[in-house]
C-alpha cells in the first residue's frame, strides 16, 4: 500500500541577491534539521574518504619489511589522523546526520527542540575538522596516537604543532556533539506526537537518546582532559608531568572513562539502524522489543564500567583486573540477546533481500566475530598477551568497520529515498557489499594471526624473518580491495542521486512515521501532526486502520500555514568566531584573539538575546 501522501510546495521568494550568492547564504543559515542531516553526511563522507586514504598509506607501508614509502614521523602522524579522523570525524557525524534526517520525523514532530542549536553543532564539526587537518599544511599534524598519550603527547616529547591541531580540533568538535545530545535529549523527551508513549519509540530512536545520554557523561572527561593538556602545552601548566608533581596516568584514565564508552556512543545507533531495517524487510514487528529495549540500557549501563581493561598491563594488581574483566565479559549477554532477537525477527519472516539488509547480514556475521574477541580480550591474564599487538587492532576494527560502517552503509541505502527523493541501484550495492566484505575480512582477519605471532601494533616497518609478511600483504590486498568497495558505494551514492529511479512515497512498505511523509519529505514534515495508535504506527494505519494518519492538535498551525524556523546565519557566525579564537590562540596573537572573541561575543549575543525569528509556510493537506 502506498504511503500517506503529502504535498510540499516551498514558500516562493524572488531573491534579491544572485542565485549562487543567496543559495550560499541559505546553506549557511540552515536550520532545517533534514538539511543539517544531508550536510552532516556529506561533511563525514568526505572526512571518511581522508580517512580511507590514511589507511591505505598505512597498508602500503607494511606491504615488505624495512619498507620506506614514508617515514616514521609520517607514518606516527597517519595513523594517528585516520584513528582521529575515523572516530570523531567520519563515524560520529555521519551517524549524527541520520538522526537529524529521521528522528524528528520518527517521532512525529516537525524540527529538533533548538534548531539554532542543531545548525551551530554542525559548524563547529566542520570548524573541528578543518582545524585538526590544518596540520597538514601548517607544520605537521599530531603523531601520538588517537589517544594522544601523555607525556608522549607533552611539550616536552613533542614539541611541534601537531598535538595542538588535535586539542583545538577535538574541543570544538567536541562541543558540537554535546550540543547535539542534548537538542536529541529534549527534542525526543518533549516533542513527541500524540500517542507515542516511551515503549512506542521506534528502537533507532531509543539508541539516540541512549547515545545522547552517553554523550553527556563520557565526552565531559574528554573536554576536561582536552583543557589540561591545552594549558600544559601552550601556558606552560604541569598537569601531567611527573617531575612536577603532576599524573601521566591522569590521561589515561580520564580519556578511557570516555573512549569506552565512545564505542557504545558508535554501535548504539546502528542496532536500531539495524532493528529498523530488519523488521521492514522481514515484514514482521521486531522480535522482543520489550527485551531489546532492556539489552541497550543494560549496554549503556555497562558502558561505564569497562574502561580500565584498556589498562589491564599498568600494574593496577588482581582485584582492579578482575572486576573490570567481569563486567567487560558481562557487556556481551544484552550484546547477545539483541543478536538472538534480529535472527528471531527474521525466522520465518518474509525475507526481502535489499541492499540494505545485505548488510545487515554482513554486520551480524562480522560483529559476533568482533564480540568473541573482544571477551577473549577481556580476560585480563590473556591480555597480557594480547596487549598492544595487531590483534586488538583486528578486535577493534571487526566491531567499527563491521559494525558501525556496514551500519551506516545499511542506513545509506534504506534511508537513501528520503535524503533525496530517488532509489540507489540495487545490483551496484549488492556488487559493492560483496566487495567491501570480502575485502573488510581479508584486511582484517589476517591481523589476528599478526597479533598472535606477536607484531606490535603502531610501528612503521619490521624486519624480516618474522613470519609477519606473508599476512601483512594478504592484509594491505584486502585494504585495496575494501577501498574499491567503498569507491562503487561512493559511484553508487553521486550516481543515483541524479539520476536514480525515483522513489515512491513509501517505497519500502515501511512501518514507521518517517516514510509517512514523502520521498523526500516537506520542510514542514508533517502537514498535519499524526495520533500514534500503535508500535509500529505508519504500518498498524496502512494494513489495520483505514489508511490515514489521525491528526494530532496542532499549535503551531494557523489555517493553511505552519509556523516554522527562519534562516539563521547566527550559528554560523559563532562557530567562526571560535575557530578564529582557536588558531589565533595557537599562534599566539592577541589582536587575533581579540578580533574573533568580538565576532564570537557578539554572534553568542545575538544568539541568546534575540528570539528566533520565524516565517508561516504553506501547506496542502494530504486528499482525505
Amino acid at each position: 500500500m502506498a504511503a500517506i501522501p503529502y504535498s510540499h510546495p516551498l514558500p516562493s521568494r524572488a531573491p534579491a541577491l544572485p542565485g549562487w550568492l543567496a543559495r550560499l547564504l541559505a546553506w549557511l543559515g540552515v536550520v532545517d534539521h533534514k538539511r543539517i542531516g544531508a550536510l552532516y553526511i556529506a561533511g563525514g563522507t568526505v572526512f571518511l574518504l581522508a580517512g580511507g586514504v590514511e589507511a591505505v598509506f598505512i597498508r602500503l607501508q607494511l606491504w615488505q619489511p624495512n619498507a620506506h614509502l614514508v617515514s616514521a614521523q609520517l607514518y606516527n602522524q597517519l595513523f594517528t589522523m585516520h584513528g582521529t579522523t575515523m572516530i570523531f570525524f567520519a563515524a560520529t557525524p555521519i551517524i549524527i546526520g541520520f538522526e537529524n534526517l529521521v528522528v524528528p520525523l520518527m517521532i512525529g514532530a516537525r524540527d529538533v527542540a533548538f534548531p539554532r542549536m542543531n545548525a551551530l553543532s554542525l559548524w563547529l564539526f566542520m570548524a573541528g575538522g578543518l582545524v585538526l587537518n590544518s596540520g597538514w599544511l601548517l607544520g605537521g599534524s599530531p603523531d601520538a596516537g588517537w589517544f594522544a598519550y601523555t607525556p608522549i603527547s607533552g611539550r616536552l616529547y613533542n614539541p611541534g604543532q601537531g598535538i595542538d591541531w588535535y586539542t583545538l580540533g577535538l574541543q570544538l568538535s567536541g562541543a558540537g556533539t554535546i550540543m547535539t545530545a542534548v537538542n536529541f535529549l529534549v527534542t525526543i523527551v518533549n516533542m513527541r506526537t500524540k500517542g507515542l508513549g516511551f515503549m512506542r519509540l521506534p528502537l533507532f530512536v531509543w539508541a539516540t537518546l541512549l547515545m545522547s545520554v552517553l554523550i553527556l557523561f563520557a565526552f565531559p572527561p574528554l573536554t576536561v582532559n582536552l583543557f589540561l593538556l591545552t594549558f600544559d602545552r601552550l601556558i606552560g601548566t604541569q598537569f601531567f608531568n611527573p617531575s612536577a608533581g603532576g599524573a601521566p596516568l591522569l590521561w589515561a584514565n580520564l580519556f578511557w572513562i570516555f573512549g569506552h564508552p565512545e564505542v557504545y556512543i558508535l554501535i548504539l545507533p546502528e542496532f536500531g539502524i539495524i532493528s529498523e531495517v530488519v523488521s521492514t524487510f522481514t515484514r514482521k514487528p521486531l522480535f522482543g522489543y520489550t527485551t531489546m529495549v532492556g539489552a541497550i540500557l543494560a549496554i549503556a549501563f555497562l558502558s561505564f564500567m569497562v574502561w580500565v581493561h584498556h589498562m589491564f598491563t599498568l600494574g593496577y594488581g588482581p582485584w582492579v583486573n578482575s572486576i573490570f574483566s567481569l563486567t567487560s565479559m558481562l557487556i556481551a549477554v544484552p550484546t547477545g540477546v539483541k543478536v538472538f532477537n534480529w535472527l528471531a525477527t527474521m525466522w520465518h519472516g518474509y525475507i526481502h533481500m535489499t541492499t540494505a539488509m545485505y548488510y545487515v547480514l554482513g554486520v551480524i556475521i562480522t560483529f559476533v566475530i568482533g564480540g568473541m574477541s573482544g571477551v577473549m580480550l577481556a580476560m585480563a591474564p590473556a591480555d597480557l598477551q594480547y596487549n598492544d599487538t595487531y590483534f586488538v587492532v583486528a578486535h577493534f576494527h571487526y566491531t567499527i568497520i563491521g559494525g558501525v560502517v556496514f551500519g551506516l552503509l545499511a542506513a545509506s541505502y534504506y534511508w537513501f529515498p528520503l535524503l533525496t527523493g530517488r532509489m540507489m541501484h540495487e545490483t551496484l550495492g549488492k556488487i559493492g557489499f560483496w566487495v567491501q566484505f570480502v575485502g573488510f575480512n581479508a584486511t582484517f582477519f589476517p591481523q589476528h594471526f599478526l597479533g598472535l605471532t606477536g607484531m606490535p601494533r603502531r610501528v612503521f616497518t619490521y624486519p624480516p624473518g618474522l613470519g609477519y609478511t606473508l599476512w601483512n600483504q594478504v592484509s594491505t590486498v584486502g585494504a585495496l580491495v575494501l577501498a574499491a568497495g567503498l569507491g562503487l558505494w561512493l559511484f553508487n551514492l553521486l550516481w543515483s542521486s541524479r539520476a536514480g529511479r525515483r522513489a515512491a512515497d513509501d517505497p519500502w512498505d515501511a512501518r514507521t512515521l518517517e516514510w509517512a511523509v514523502g520521498s523526500p519529505p516537506p520542510p514542514y514534515n508533517f502537514a498535519r501532526l499524526p495520533i500514534v495508535r500503535g508500535r509500529d504506527p505508519l504500518w498498524v494505519e496502512k494494513h489495520h486502520g483505514d489508511g490515514r494518519l489521525l491528526p494530532a492538535p496542532d499549535p503551531e498551525r494557523e489555517g493553511n500555514t505552519v509556523r516554522m524556523p527562519a534562516p539563521d546565519a547566527t550559528p554560523f557566525a559563532l562557530a567562526l568566531g571560535m575557530t578564529g579564537f582557536a588558531y589565533a590562540a595557537l599562534y599566539r596573537s592577541p589582536w587575533g584573539m581579540l578580533a574573533a572573541a568580538a565576532v564570537a561575543v557578539l554572534a553568542l549575543y545575538r544568539y541568546m538575546f534575540q528570539p528566533m525569528a520565524h516565517v508561516s509556510m504553506p501547506v496542502r493537506d494530504a486528499p482525505s
